[in-house]
């Protein structure tokens, strides 16, 4: 919804251009192309953190579950691992064959 409104204002852009500037419309028109490629990219920019953040979430609510996740070529679970929640990184546990080795959820599978 919050594009929609992006794409007002560069309607609102161009009309003001329009009326408040000596720029000839070809001009005007890269101004608003520039505004607009602005917006997708924001756009663009969005989703793709909003996919990488579900993508962590899943994989941090299958670690809670007790399922072992595969990440770097590792296997975690809640074995040999905690979960530090505050950066979504996986900790070896004291007494493991993985203590200290610090794996983050952003690269499992």
């Amino acid at each position: 919804m919050g594009y929609i409104y992006g794409l007002i204002v560069l309607g609102l852009l161009f009309t003001l251009l329009h009326y408040f500037t000596e720029l000839n419309n070809k001009q005007k028109f890269a101004v608003s192309a520039l505004f607009g490629v602005f917006v997708l990219l924001a756009y663009l920019y969005n989703s793709s953190s909003q996919n990488e953040q579900e993508k962590i979430l899943k994989t941090v609510r299958e670690f809670e579950n007790g399922k072992t996740l595969v990440c770097n070529g590792k296997d975690i679970n809640s074995t040999f691992y905690t979960l530090s929640v505050g950066t979504y990184t996986f900790i070896g546990k004291e007494n493991t064959p993985y203590y200290s080795d610090m794996v983050s959820a952003s690269s499992c599978r």
